[in-house]
């Protein structure tokens, strides 16, 4: 039997692919802080989930990362879903803090565990997939450390596959980077244009994972659109208002 690990799978894409999963037959473990709904998750599908409560920047993370991977039997998949962002114009200290804490020292500890996991537990089909953002591509000036954060993540994943070459670990990377998705992260008091709804994203992300698509922008309109940013020069992209707006009735 397969086993996949996610971490962030409470809501949202992380639960909506765990879902996917067991309902194919998988092993899943599935991590996050509140784990009320990983319990609704473990009764939907009975002797397919393992569940953690699992605080990724807490530093008992690592070791509560390799429990679940033990008790769900092992792991041919680690997803990295688990991720906080929200538009800061204000610059608020306490919003960027805690985005970087969790985007970054937290990411980096979920993906550094389930790295050496790979190594050490070596399968060419092992996959370690990352949901991360378009925001990666350039820096949005509403969302200053959400889009440096996202970009940290896709540099990182770089930086593991190198290593992975380097130290021959057979393993696939799966770098997962939507646009805009109707799900709690988004902010309901603002309007964000081309927003997918999770049961449109959520099989394109399956997809991307069962493919080893080593980078996969989610879905073809935001892959035509970050193609076009990638053109536009720094200094025009400087001007550009690249934000959202509040919602009018």
């Amino acid at each position: 039997m397969k086993r996949i690990i996610i971490t962030g799978a409470s809501s949202g894409l992380g639960m909506g692919v765990a879902r996917s999963y067991a309902s194919r037959g998988w092993r899943v473990g599935v991590a996050a802080r509140r784990v009320e709904k990983l319990q609704e998750l473990s009764r939907e599908f009975p002797g397919r989930i393992e569940i953690a409560r699992i605080d990724i920047t807490a530093n008992d993370a690592p070791s509560l990362l390799l429990d679940l991977i033990e008790r769900t039997g092992g792991m041919d998949i680690f997803l990295q879903a688990a991720g906080i962002g929200r538009q800061n114009l204000s610059l608020d200290l306490d919003i960027e803090r805690n985005t970087v804490l969790t985007n970054c020292l937290g990411f980096t500890a979920m993906v550094d565990t389930a790295f050496n996991y790979f190594r050490v537990h070596r399968s060419p089909d092992s996959v370690l997939a990352a949901i991360t953002s378009v925001a990666a591509t350039r820096g949005l000036g509403s969302a200053p450390s959400y889009s440096a954060s996202k970009r940290f993540e896709t540099t990182y994943l770089t930086a593991l596959e190198q290593q992975s070459h380097l130290d021959k670990v057979p393993m696939h990377f799966v770098d997962i980077r939507p646009g805009f998705i109707a799900t709690d992260l988004l902010d309901n008091e603002n309007y964000y244009p081309m927003t997918m709804s999770p049961t449109h994203a959520i099989p394109l992300i399956v997809k991307a994972i069962d493919n080893r698509r080593r980078v996969a922008v989610i879905d073809w309109k935001w892959s035509l659109l970050v193609k076009a940013w990638q053109l536009i020069p720094r200094w025009l992209w400087v001007r550009f208002p690249a934000r959202t707006r509040k919602k009018t009735n």
